[in-house]
């Protein structure tokens, strides 16, 4: 059977899993995604690095969004593209496209994707990976 348009693939979200902030956060947005076409996976699939021809230090500078016709979307870009497709961030798309207030967003999200493991260690949040690793029973 065909799937319909909203049921085909649009893209993939991909963050970084061992950052504890990032293994968190996606996560909680999966179903606000998938219902528009997303689908969530760590840089650090195997097929990613191919998929996206960048090597491991490369790949693990910016969120990424890799659209199905090949298209790649990086760091605050992504951000707004996938604001843009959910009618209540707009708003924030909106802002984060105005001249000074794209100049804050980009450096915003520049800042913190440079810091998030500090962040990630300071907010005690590791790689959830890492935390079932070390969860004792």
């Amino acid at each position: 059977m065909k799937k319909s348009a909203d049921e085909e693939i649009k893209g993939w979200v991909l963050y970084d899993g061992s950052c504890g902030f990032c293994s968190r956060w996606a996560p909680l947005w999966q179903r606000t995604l998938e219902r528009r076409g997303f689908h969530l996976a760590t840089l650090q699939s195997d097929w990613v690095g191919e998929k996206l021809g960048l090597p491991r230090g490369a790949l693990l500078l910016d969120f990424c969004l890799l659209l199905s016709d090949g298209e790649q979307l990086k760091g605050a870009d992504a951000y707004r593209y996938l604001m843009r497709r959910i009618w209540w961030t707009w708003p924030l798309y909106i802002l984060s496209i105005l001249p000074i207030f794209r100049t804050f967003f980009d450096l915003g999200y520049r800042l913190f994707a440079d810091n998030r493991h500090f962040i990630s260690r300071a907010c005690h949040l590791p790689a959830v990976e890492q935390a079932k690793s070390t969860r004792k029973d």
